[in-house]
């Protein structure tokens, strides 16, 4: 299982790479991520979407922009 998809946080950050994650773990646009988040913190009154990023901040692990070589 050489490529089993894991979700981690991406070196293609504007704060902390979670947003981007998810971009890659999907394979989309990290700005149409960005947007989607930015919408849903303004229209939710900002804290629900503070908090998921928060918490998303503290359960994904950091990704690498390499592979280890054998």
């Amino acid at each position: 299982m050489a490529n089993e998809k894991k979700l981690t946080r991406s070196t293609n950050k504007v704060l902390a790479g979670v947003c981007g994650g998810i971009a890659e773990y999907f394979e989309i646009d990290p700005t149409l991520v960005r947007v989607a988040y930015a919408a849903l913190t303004v229209f939710s009154a900002g804290f629900p979407g503070v908090l998921l990023y928060i918490i998303m901040l503290i359960i994904m692990p950091q990704g690498s922009d390499y592979e280890q070589m054998d």
